[in-house]
């Protein structure tokens, strides 16, 4: 099949879009000498012509390129970067990040990182971040650069702590230094991406690092300590959360009276009801009594 299958191309060089059942033989084609180990991953014509085909209007074809592109490996990478850069069609570019996805190859990360930034449209932005977390700790340095730069808007810092958490312990190396961080945006994501840590492969210095962010200048750190520490429910926390039910911040008192609820030790009644006591807000008082009301059911459920 794959010596008679012939492809037109624009001016000897770009291939031209195929019609369905032209896509359809290509990708028998090569799945055919994949299968019988024939494939010619020097073949660039044929290679282009297959990232080509990301743009088909069917999305199970799509996909089926992209699993192939993906099976095929490192000689496809050159032709699905330049196609995220470049191609005009949309739906290539997204199929193009989401296939590198799948090849998860270090030496495309200045590449994802600038469709990342760069790309006007969202779904290849949120692509591009998703191969950049799939790849792994050579994704990390850029990251938290990305996360410290003010030019950045807060939604693309949003998409950068998300891909960080996502990498978990393989970033360990970087992300504990970076707790300490002059950014309170990368000290926030790091966090994040410490519990991360802290829920693969629970340690010491992990909780450690969050129980000391308790701690931090910045609300939204601690307010993000707070929460994490809550979810994974840590009980050696509950003195530092306790005394942030006393901070002079609002959002920060809010944090910790829902982090004790979630830990559910009820030995944090008895602050939470002290706190509740001297608490002038209103709507903080309703938090502290939602706490105190959950912490007290579950004892009373544990009893029996």
């Amino acid at each position: 099949m794959s010596n008679s299958l012939k492809f037109e191309t624009q001016s000897g060089e770009n291939p031209v879009p195929l019609s369905h059942a032209e896509t359809d033989a290509l990708l028998a084609s090569v799945k055919e000498q994949l299968d019988l180990e024939t494939f010619d991953p020097d073949n660039h014509q044929l290679l282009k012509q297959m990232v080509e085909c990301l743009g088909d209007t069917r999305g199970l074809v799509r996909l089926s390129f992209a699993q192939t592109l993906g099976e095929i490996g490192e000689p496809a990478t050159p032709f699905l970067l330049e196609a995220l850069a470049n191609h005009p069609n949309v739906v290539v570019r997204r199929a193009s990040a989401k296939t590198l996805t799948l090849l998860a190859d270090p030496k495309t990360v200045p590449n994802l990182v600038h469709a990342f930034l760069n790309d006007e449209d969202t779904v290849v932005q949120g692509s591009a971040v998703g191969a950049l977390a799939r790849t792994g700790e050579a994704a990390v340095p850029v990251l938290l650069e990305i996360l410290a730069s003010p030019e950045n808007s807060e939604a693309t810092k949003g998409h950068a702590a998300w891909a960080l958490a996502f990498i978990g312990a393989e970033a360990k190396e970087y992300i504990y230094p970076a707790i300490a961080s002059d950014s309170p945006e990368v000290r926030s994501a790091v966090v994040g991406a410490i519990a991360k840590v802290a829920q693969e492969s629970p340690e010491p210095q992990a909780f450690n690092l969050l129980v000391n962010a308790l701690t931090d200048s910045d609300a939204n750190v601690r307010c993000e300590a707070a929460a994490v520490l809550g979810n994974l429910g840590y009980q050696p926390a509950i003195p530092n959360l306790a005394q942030l039910l006393h901070h002079a911040d609002g959002e920060t008192r809010k944090a910790a009276a829902l982090a004790l609820m979630k830990v559910g030790d009820p030995s944090a009644i008895e602050p939470l009801q002290a706190a509740l006591s001297e608490e002038s807000e209103t709507v903080l008082q309703q938090v502290l009594k939602l706490a105190i009301t959950q912490l007290e059911r579950k004892t009373e459920e544990d009893d029996w």
